[in-house]
C-alpha cells in the first residue's frame, strides 16, 4: 500500500512539474519565458508576452496535467483494497500543484499553480472547482487584476467544496483543499504586496518589459 501511495505522489509531482509555458515559448518563439515580464512560467505571463495562442495553450495544458494527475490517483485505488479514492486524489492534487510550483527541471522555480490547481479539483471536486473559477472570472472582469482573481478564487475553493462535495470526505481530502489554496495564495506574495501598494498591473495594460514585474 505504501508503495502505491509513493508512486502516485511521484508520478503526480512529475506530471505537475512539466513546464508547459516554458516549453511552448522555447519551441515556438525560441524565447525563455523566465526572462520576460514577471519571469513566471504560467499562462498569464505567456499571454502578456504577446503570445496569446501560447498563453491559452499553456492554461489548457496546465489544467490537463493537473486533471491527469488526479485521474491517476483515482485509478490507483483499483490496486488498493479498501483505500479511499479521495485520499489518493487529494495526494495527487497536492503533489501535482507542488510539482508545478517547484519543478525539478527548472531548479524548483515554477508557476503559481492556478491553472493546475483548477485542473486537479476539476476532477476531485468539479462543482466546487467550477464555482471557484466563476468567482475568478467575475473578480477579473470587475477589477482586471488576475492576481486578485486568483487569490480570491483559490481562497473560495475550500468553502465551495465544503458545501458542494458530498459523500466520502476524509480528513486528508479536506486538508488537501486548504493546502493547495494556501500554496497558491503564498505564491502570490509579491502580487499581494503590489496590490496593497497600488502598483499591480491590470490585465490588458501595456505589455511588461523584459525583467520587469508583472
Amino acid at each position: 500500500m505504501v508503495a502505491v501511495f509513493l508512486l502516485v505522489a511521484l508520478v503526480a509531482y512529475l506530471l505537475g512539474s512539466i513546464p508547459t509555458g516554458y516549453l511552448l515559448m522555447r519551441v515556438f518563439r525560441h524565447q525563455d519565458i523566465r526572462t520576460i515580464g514577471s519571469g513566471n512560467i504560467g499562462a498569464t505571463n505567456v499571454l502578456r508576452s504577446g503570445a496569446r495562442g501560447l498563453g491559452a495553450a499553456t492554461f489548457v495544458l496546465d489544467v490537463l496535467k493537473g486533471a491527469a494527475a488526479v485521474g491517476l490517483g483515482a485509478f490507483s485505488t483499483t490496486f488498493l483494497c479498501g483505500a479511499s479514492p479521495r485520499n489518493l486524489e487529494a495526494l495527487a492534487a497536492v503533489c501535482a500543484v507542488v510539482g508545478h510550483m517547484f519543478p525539478v527541471w527548472l531548479r524548483f522555480k515554477g508557476g503559481k499553480g492556478v491553472a493546475t490547481g483548477f485542473g486537479v479539483f476539476l476532477v476531485a471536486a468539479p462543482w466546487a472547482a467550477l464555482a471557484a473559477i466563476t468567482l475568478f472570472a467575475l473578480v477579473l472582469a470587475a477589477s482586471r487584476y488576475v492576481s486578485l482573481a486568483s487569490i480570491l478564487g483559490a481562497a473560495s475553493f475550500p468553502v465551495f467544496a465544503w458545501f458542494l462535495v458530498h459523500g466520502d470526505r476524509p480528513a486528508f481530502f479536506i486538508a488537501a483543499q486548504v493546502i493547495v489554496a494556501l500554496l497558491i495564495i503564498a505564491k502570490h506574495h509579491a502580487n499581494i504586496r503590489r496590490l496593497i501598494a497600488g502598483t499591480e498591473n491590470r490585465f490588458g495594460s501595456s505589455r511588461p518589459r523584459e525583467g520587469k514585474p508583472a
